[in-house]
């Protein structure tokens, strides 16, 4: 049973919790054996919170027996990310800085979550503050992708996805910038989703005005992946840019859905401009029309580029970096290459240039709002290549063209985080050595169960089965 319940999707388990078919202690007691037995070769959680996880379950389990009205995620584990602040819960965010941090409070992602029944299991590897797409730090080290350990999970929530994709925990909490929820989720195989700005509270946050930087769930499925996400949103009076979801339920959206019918799809190859490997863009390509051919959709296959955005973003991370860290600035020099670039590059900004990338990216999102007028969602690769060496930093030749910049791989994602666009990454398929292809769904703001929809239909038609050696 313990091996059957780490297999189950979290809608599942919440079932099996609900019905008394499962105990929460039983639910949590499987998971956490999964950690002990598959982590030390992922390395996926880097901190695991065992004594604590086992009292809320007890808790939730009396509830159960109580027959108390039990909430949407009662006695489900989930995930933190280490960038995210959880009480009593060593968070480090990746730095020697912080590496025997216990917060106080919960972020206030944290708290909903707790709020909706789930249990924290741990927190999972992040790169130093996030700042980078392969998850590995000075602190905890690599993060290995459990469909061949020698790969990079991606990053920057790639503990979060390995930890999915290994059987280790049904649900992540995590978060995106650049592509830190939709890049894991391709190498990994699992559903990353890029969150509107201001549907998921971000708080506490240096820079709560930030909408390129937000909050959103990952999951296994796309119908998981809306029941996290309808118990993070919700209007809070603590984040400045909190909207309340224009649905009732997200995840009732995704399960009612029967066919794609009605809805007009475009697919791009190649939005950045960098090159795709080959074998990607063909199964992305083919999974785009299987949901124009099985699934009733309109699909027009269209050429799109933004990337004369690359500068512009570059520009405006910097300047975010700048704000992020604005109280570490003299200790530069104790902080990870990665991220001390970053935050060189923003000081190193001109208020014309932040002022010509805030221009840039007005244009920017006028094209993505003019597509949205024709389409109402755009398919595009998540990612230009297939998982890499997890020693890389990133991959520094896509398809013969030498990348100038560590990010610049992933122009894919962050020329939609440009636009503060919502965003999801589906497992479209395998590659001929077993490595999982993303599909990136891009819809306007606020569309979030329109993309999960055509997520859940994508991911139906190209099961990718368990990675090896997973609990």
């Amino acid at each position: 049973m313990a091996h059957k319940l780490t297999h189950l999707s979290a809608v599942e388990l919440a079932r099996l919790v609900r019905t008394k078919e499962a105990s929460p202690v039983e639910v949590v007691e499987a998971h956490l054996a999964a950690i002990q037995k598959i982590n030390p070769a992922v390395n996926a959680f880097c901190t695991v919170a065992a004594e604590k996880a086992l009292v809320w379950a007890r808790e939730a389990e009396r509830a159960v027996k109580k027959s108390a009205k039990l909430k949407p995620l009662h006695g489900v584990p989930v995930a933190i990310k280490d960038l995210t602040l959880t009480a009593d819960i060593r968070t480090t965010f990746g730095s020697t800085l912080f590496r025997d941090h216990v917060p106080t409070e919960d972020a206030e992602v944290v708290r909903r979550l707790k709020a909706a029944g789930a249990i924290v299991l741990g927190k999972t590897n992040t790169p130093e503050f996030g700042a980078g797409a392969n998850t590995v730090n000075k602190v905890f080290g690599a993060t290995r992708n459990p469909w061949n350990t020698a790969l990079s999970a991606s990053g920057s929530t790639g503990g979060g996805a390995a930890a999915l994709a290994a059987r280790m925990a049904p649900l992540a909490e995590g978060s995106d910038f650049a592509g830190s929820l939709r890049t894991p989720a391709a190498f990994c195989g699992v559903v990353g989703l890029r969150t509107t700005a201001g549907l998921v509270p971000k708080h506490p946050a240096e820079m709560p005005w930030h909408d390129q930087s937000v909050a959103g769930p990952m999951a296994r499925s796309a119908e998981d992946c809306a029941l996290l996400l309808d118990a993070m949103t919700g209007l809070s009076g603590k984040s400045p840019l909190s909207a309340p979801a224009p649905w009732r339920s997200a995840r009732e959206a995704v399960a009612k859905a029967r066919s794609l019918r009605g809805l007009r799809l475009a697919y791009a190859p190649d939005i950045a401009g960098i090159g795709v490997d080959e074998e990607i863009e063909r199964v992305c390509r083919t999974a785009a029309r299987d949901l124009r051919d099985a699934d009733g959709a309109a699909l027009e296959e269209i050429e799109f580029s933004l990337s004369d955005g690359r500068d512009a973003f570059l520009a405006l991370r910097g300047e975010a970096m700048v704000g992020n860290h604005f109280d570490r600035l003299e200790r530069i020099g104790e902080l990870g290459d990665n991220l001390a670039g970053n935050i060189r590059a923003g000081l190193a900004l001109t208020i014309s240039e932040i002022a010509r990338a805030e221009r840039k990216r007005a244009e920017i999102w006028h094209r993505w709002r003019a597509l949205f007028e024709r389409y109402d969602a755009l398919l595009t690769p998540t990612t230009a290549v297939a998982p890499f060496p997890v020693e890389m930093n990133y991959p520094e030749v896509v398809e013969g063209r030498r990348m100038q910049y560590y990010i610049d791989w992933i122009g894919p994602t962050f020329l939609v985080s440009l636009a503060a666009l919502p965003a999801a990454s589906v497992p479209a398929g395998l590659t001929a050595a077993r490595l999982p292809v993303g599909l990136q769904i891009v819809g306007p703001r606020f569309s979030e169960p329109m993309i999960l929809t055509v997520a859940k239909f994508t991911e139906e038609a190209h099961p990718i089965g368990l990675p090896p050696n997973c609990a």
